[in-house]
């Protein structure tokens, strides 16, 4: 379960473009091209790390991807960066969003940042954990 702040304690301007993006995700489906957003982080707190991709049709798999990353603060609340993600978003002509429900796993990329296979060092509490319920698995 992901560590959620009340809109209340989050800045005005974070809340505006945040709340853009959970808007247009609660509308559902309204057709292709579909942006799909995911936050990564090094734990199920923090998001370091937000990947949003453009899905131009139902069979493709996204054809367009922009990251965006934080060593300080949470992605999900950083102002400038969901300001940014919605003029990516709008610069597409996005007609969907669809968002991930909490962090789905450790934002290094394997293969890239560590070899194909093995767990995250960098990332310990992601190593025995499904990314997709965050629950242990052996």
């Amino acid at each position: 379960m992901s560590a959620k702040r009340s809109p209340q304690r989050r800045p005005k301007r974070a809340r505006r473009a945040r709340d853009v993006l959970e808007e247009r995700a609660k509308r559902r489906f309204h057709g292709h091209p579909i942006a799909t957003i995911a936050y990564y982080g090094p734990d199920d707190r923090r998001a370091s790390k937000v990947a949003v991709g453009i899905v131009d049709h139902a069979t493709e798999v996204a054809t367009t991807v922009e990251r965006w990353h934080s060593a300080e603060h949470d992605v999900r609340w950083d102002p400038e960066i969901n300001e940014q993600i919605v003029a990516f978003i709008d610069r597409h002509g996005a007609k969907s969003v669809a968002i991930t429900d909490g962090l789905i796993g450790c934002p290094h990329e394997e293969g890239i940042d560590y070899p194909e296979g093995e767990a995250c060092p960098q990332c310990p509490f992601w190593a025995h954990r499904d990314r997709w319920t965050g629950e242990q698995i052996d």
